[in-house]
């Protein structure tokens, strides 16, 4: 081979070297231009895609035979209790807003709920709101209380047994889950508020000494006290709801309340605000209505019941009707994924004084005598999950300018007032009835003017409560 032809020959080489070389470097620049354009992609789409919201709704209704809070069930009514809710998916992990038509649900299985809930939903336990209507002829859910008398050997349970409310909450779980599929965008919040006139009244009836001289229940036959005025109350429901365009898809509503018109009839009943509910939801199809009690443990209806049986549609539709005005007047404005904010703020409650372990100890050791145990299983339920270093999570969730807190246990009114308060400029509504372990949940002040909410019966905290939970609620308010 010659100078020339070895020449050639090299050159071809070099050139295909270097053609080789410009290859890899397109090859590399088209890679890396792909994953600009995919990152970027990724973070717009994720922009673009629009908060959404799932609803779910399952039956919550006991079986005959089934013991409930205070009497086993009869027969079954046509009005179901129900389990309903919203599942909120945005930028972050998701967020489950669940009511329930039962008296309470405490403690163990509170956190059960929010578990399985958490779980089907894909978030964590924290981003999960378990509350109950409060309403009398529905069951009561305690699991830990439930076990303590299984280990006792109790031959009664009663109310405690909760087996059917573990199928409820299988079902609801399985509900969340399959909602997932059919999330609907959501363009719009909406806010309305509308008071509600003759229903709510406070319970506690002073005399001159300041003291509670008389309780004006929910149902009160004494004309003299239905005539006393309706004291301390927060008169206004207020109404959270979401919108694709000009399509409601669910709507909150939030009022402070006992739900009793009448109750020990038997029959599984979501009382009142369950009718009231009803009526709504019949007059807005297109969007799951969802009812929270707020702050009502020291309000209930009683200036305006005796325990007439007409009674029952005459505060459902007072109470329709404020659900409507709310409705009606709502204003909506734009939203988007990333206005959903929702924070925590974990509490350890103090326990009341009376909450002595031995005497409870010895009381559920008392299984066949049903009067004494499931009460003393419940009180001692809760002081454990104290002594154990368990706290409570009181959360917000927060959109636009409004707030909604969510509380545990029979919350004194005046928590919810203060809280509106706090924010005067913003759009506050309170969910209580959350963890009911506590039972009720007065003022500090109150533990001191008698009355059977503050009773040792009635409540498992000390008064010391009031500091802790009004540093809660600042927190959260506060925070965003």
């Amino acid at each position: 081979m010659n100078d020339s032809t070895l020449e050639c020959a090299g050159r071809a080489e070099r050139q295909e070297v270097s053609s080789f070389k410009f290859s890899v470097f397109r090859g590399a620049v088209r890679l890396a231009l792909a994953v600009l354009f995919s990152s970027a992609l990724g973070v717009f789409g994720a922009a673009a895609e629009p908060l959404r919201v799932a609803t779910f709704d399952v039956d919550a209704t006991p079986p005959v035979g089934y013991m409930m809070a205070y009497d086993p069930v009869v027969r079954l009514d046509a009005m179901t209790l129900r389990c309903r809710g919203v599942v909120l998916l945005g930028q972050a992990e998701p967020i489950v807003l669940c009511a329930v038509d039962w008296i309470g649900i405490a403690n163990e299985a509170h956190d059960a709920f929010r578990e399985r809930l958490a779980k089907a939903a894909g978030t964590t336990p924290d981003r999960v709101a378990v509350h109950t209507l409060h309403q009398h002829d529905a069951p009561l859910c305690d699991f830990l209380a439930e076990r303590l008398l299984k280990e006792a050997k109790a031959k009664y349970l009663g109310e405690l047994n909760g087996d059917f409310c573990r199928q409820t909450l299988a079902k609801a779980a399985a509900a969340v889950k399959a909602s997932l599929a059919f999330a609907k965008p959501v363009t719009h919040c909406g806010w309305g508020a509308a008071a509600v006139k003759r229903v709510a009244s406070n319970r506690r009836i002073f005399g001159p000494d300041g003291k509670v001289r008389a309780v004006r229940y929910t149902t009160c036959a004494d004309p003299k006290l239905r005539a006393e005025p309706e004291g301390v109350i927060d008169p206004e429901l207020s109404m959270l709801s979401f919108w694709n365009g000009d399509t409601p898809l669910a709507v909150l509503s939030y009022y402070a309340c006992h739900p009793q018109s009448y109750y020990r009839t038997g029959i599984p009943s979501p009382d009142f605000p369950g009718i009231a509910r009803f009526i709504r939801q019949q007059s807005v199809p297109e969007a799951l209505h969802v009812h929270f009690n707020g702050a009502g443990g020291n309000i209930g209806a009683g200036k305006y019941n005796d325990g007439s049986r007409k009674n029952r549609m005459e505060l459902a539709l007072r109470l329709a009707d404020g659900m409507k005005q709310a409705f009606d007047s709502t204003k909506k404005f734009v939203v988007q994924p990333s206005d959903l904010r929702w924070s925590v703020a974990p509490v350890a409650l103090p326990v009341a004084k009376h909450l002595d372990e031995a005497k409870l100890l010895a009381d559920v050791a008392k299984g066949s005598v049903p009067p004494v145990a499931v009460p003393a299983a419940e009180r001692l339920a809760f002081l454990r999950r104290c002594k154990s270093g368990h706290k409570i999570d009181l959360a917000q969730l927060a959109i636009g300018d409004v707030r909604v807190l969510h509380m545990p246990g029979e919350l004194f009114v005046e928590y919810q007032l203060a809280a509106k308060q706090m924010q005067p400029k913003l759009n506050v509504a309170m969910a209580a009835y959350g963890d009911y372990g506590t039972f009720y949940i007065g003022t500090e002040r109150a533990y001191s003017e008698g009355g059977y909410e503050t009773e040792p019966r009635s409540s498992n905290v000390a008064p010391e409560v009031e500091s802790v939970l009004m540093q809660g609620i600042r927190k959260l308010l506060s925070g965003n």
